[in-house]
């Protein structure tokens, strides 16, 4: 079983909803990464979703994109990531992590090579933004070899034959975006929402992540009524980006943004129990 399926089934057994940070790797520096993740975890976090830079990442708005800039500057590449989460799994062999980014710096690394290092640091599941399941071909087995779960995104627009394939291509658990736009967006219908995972739901056993456009605690609340998971991205690298030069307060911030999106999800699980 992996790290993110037994993850999973035992918020499920407590009656609880997965909460899934994201923040960028080497932003604001690469040197905080690794803090970050940890208390991040200490936070509430249940799965980390680690973002890997890459200079044109067409799925982000202005601050994941900024996020990408800063880490860029530092000279933070694919194989640096992977070294980040070694680090992390030296204190912390439980959290699952999974890798966000795009084709281009594994494309650069080569599937087996990237795959085989991935799983060797401790790298849970792989998010390619720019990969549609129907073009995995080569790298699918190359993920399935190494133990690592392909997570796929599915948009407000996408169809229901297509939903039906992404599900069945995924491993560890679907990413249902929220909303049409990029990652930073800020306007949620939680009752569509709710509708579009019922669906999913129909479609596949996976678990239903919802992320893009959950900023507060009151807004994760009402998101964890819908998904089996929130994921949490521009909110938190919007701390980190008003707070550059700071670390201490990057991560006080960044860590305070989460355990109060988490205390009000565990409030609102317990008051519909």
């Amino acid at each position: 079983m992996s790290r993110i399926q037994a993850r999973f089934d035992a918020l499920k057994s407590a009656g609880r909803r997965a909460l899934v940070p994201f923040i960028t790797a080497g932003d604001p520096n690469p040197g905080l990464t690794v803090q970050l993740m940890h208390g991040l975890v200490e936070a509430g976090a249940d799965i980390v979703e680690l973002g890997v830079p890459f200079s044109d990442p067409i799925g982000d708005g202005p601050v994941i994109q900024l996020a990408c800039e800063r880490a860029l500057k530092h000279g933070t590449s694919l194989g640096d990531v992977l070294a980040m989460v070694r680090e992390f799994r030296q204190r912390n062999r439980d959290t699952p992590v999974v890798l966000m980014g795009y084709m281009n710096p594994i494309e650069v690394m080569g599937y087996r090579r990237f795959c085989e290092a991935a799983a060797e640091a401790g790298v849970d599941g792989v998010l390619t933004v720019d990969m549609p399941p129907e073009e995995m071909g080569e790298l699918s087995e190359c993920l399935a070899d190494a133990g690592l779960d392909p997570i796929f995104l599915v948009a407000p627009t996408t169809t229901e034959q297509r939903m039906q394939v992404i599900c069945d291509h995924a491993r560890g658990f679907i990413y249902y975006v929220s909303l049409k736009g990029v990652t930073g967006s800020d306007t949620l219908d939680v009752a569509a929402v709710a509708e579009r995972v019922g669906r999913l739901h129909r479609m596949t056993g996976l678990p239903v992540g919802v992320g893009f456009g959950i900023s507060t605690a009151d807004k994760a609340a009402q998101m964890s009524q819908a998904a089996d998971a929130v994921v949490v991205g521009s909110a938190l690298v919007r701390q980190i980006q008003d707070n550059v030069g700071d670390d201490a307060v990057i991560v006080e911030n960044v860590t305070g943004l989460l355990a109060s999106m988490r205390s009000a999800m565990d409030a609102d699980a317990a008051a519909t129990a």
